[in-house]
């Protein structure tokens, strides 16, 4: 069994197939996925499983280089910036209108939909590399 929190086997598989630069999307309930990007399909309910949580666990196993955040998360969600910004103190942040945020999800590699019913609570992680 494995060691690690991650244990949707999707997700693992997506993470583990992407490379340098690559991009993986969590997004909340509301957020469209775009035909032809790979959904991992989390949401159970109404904040099942919630979009911090998922993010967490998505950590234990995604080196991250730099991440992309809507601009609206800071002025509608704040407490949800400011758990990113704790979760990912020295990432460099890139902050885009959300109809931006959408567009980049095109070329991204795959998007998770949480159960997340908290406005801009979404974020795009762009894969680093461990050594």
């Amino acid at each position: 069994m494995k060691k690690t929190p991650l244990l949707n086997t999707a997700l693992s598989e997506a993470i583990s197939r992407m490379g340098h630069g690559d991009m993986l999307v969590i997004g909340d309930a509301g957020l469209p996925i775009p035909q032809g990007v790979q959904r991992i399909d989390l949401a159970l309910t109404r904040g099942v499983p919630g979009f911090l949580e998922t993010l967490r666990v998505v950590l234990t196993e995604l080196k991250v280089e730099h991440i992309i955040i809507a601009q609206e998360t800071g002025q509608v969600s704040p407490h949800v910036l400011s758990a990113i910004q704790v979760l990912l103190p020295d990432v460099q942040t890139e902050f885009v209108p959300h109809v931006e945020f959408k567009e980049i999800t095109r070329k991204t590699f795959a998007m998770v939909r949480t159960g997340e019913f908290t406005p801009y609570a979404n974020i795009i992680l762009a894969a680093g590399v461990v050594f």
